[in-house]
């Protein structure tokens, strides 16, 4: 017995050691990366969900089949809103600023204040997707049903949010909130592109839509579309990478168009799976006619999509 108690404790001291080195390989090599491995008080990915629900909640408390709050309820949850995003890009700019060796400001108490300012302004916008979304879509019966159940309209939601905060040098958070949109509806919508309201999104899955993209009003997305660039080099930071789509088109599904010199023009349909990497005149109709063979066992094939 004694024997085996020897064994036991020269185990457990073995095993201290090796999560010891495990754990100092692992600060080493955090730190070698600029990353402290320590938690932000109050802040975690978790915190900002729940910040990014709340925030689609206020706007639309059609979501948690909700009725609209009075006005004192109504300032309570705007000033909530504005002390939550101003610790949370706080700390968060804090971060990016020893990163980078940058002199830290007061972005939180900048950005935080003007964000709900503008709040006004970004309903408006998704008001008008929302009416364009039911305007759009014959399956649509409400547009309550467009606030309740349309994963594209959640996911413009979000993003016109985010979109506010990237062009205003908020760090890391406005990318957060999109990934967690692309997280749950598979829309993935960079917080840099620009899109003009109304847009209808519909389906949704698949979509991407890259940073420096730029869509005009009314332009209709369906499921699988990419808006992508044509090369990922570093050195095409801050370049347009990523196409413009002018007001009144339709992509539909999975059509995929790169490159930041590629322009469709206004009122042109681009077909399903079409790959599209140069610029598109007005009213035009992009579309291939692929041959599609059926045949029953034992005979020959017959053709069809041909004349």
């Amino acid at each position: 017995m004694a024997q085996k108690g020897s064994e036991a404790n020269t185990k457990d001291r073995t095993m201290n050691f090796l999560v010891n080195d495990i754990a100092d390989e692992i600060i080493k090599q955090g730190k070698s990366i600029g990353t402290p491995l320590r938690r932000l008080d109050g802040i975690c990915k978790d915190n900002i969900y729940l910040l990014i629900e709340d925030m689609c909640n206020f706007l639309f408390p059609a979501r948690c089949l909700g009725h609209l709050p009075d006005q004192s309820k109504i300032v309570y949850e705007l000033k909530s809103i504005e002390t939550k995003l101003d610790l949370i890009i706080t700390r968060l700019s804090q971060r990016s600023a020893k990163k980078t060796h940058s002199n830290h400001r007061s972005l939180g108490s900048e950005v935080a204040p003007l964000f709900v300012t503008n709040l006004p302004k970004i309903q408006n916008e998704l008001i008008a997707d929302a009416r364009y979304f039911l305007e759009q879509d014959p399956a649509c019966r409400s547009i309550e049903e467009v606030f309740i159940c349309y994963p594209g309209f959640f996911a413009l939601t979000v993003y016109r949010m985010a979109h506010f905060l990237h062009i205003n040098k908020v760090p890391i958070l406005p990318r957060m909130m999109t990934e967690y949109v692309h997280e749950k509806t598979g829309i993935d919508i960079n917080p840099g592109a620009q899109i003009a309201s109304p847009c209808f999104i519909d389906h949704g899955t698949g979509i991407v839509i890259g940073e420096t993209a730029v869509i005009g009003k009314r332009v209709n997305i369906f499921q699988g579309v990419t808006l992508g660039a044509l090369s990922v080099e570093r050195n095409l930071r801050g370049k347009k990478r990523h196409p413009t789509i002018e007001e009144n088109c339709i992509l539909y599904a999975n059509a995929t168009i790169l490159g930041g010199q590629t322009r469709i023009g206004k009122n042109s349909i681009i077909g399903g799976n079409i790959w599209v990497t140069q610029s598109v005149p007005e009213n035009s109709l992009l579309y291939h006619e692929p041959e599609i063979k059926i045949r029953q066992k034992g005979k020959n094939p017959q053709s069809f999509g041909k004349a």
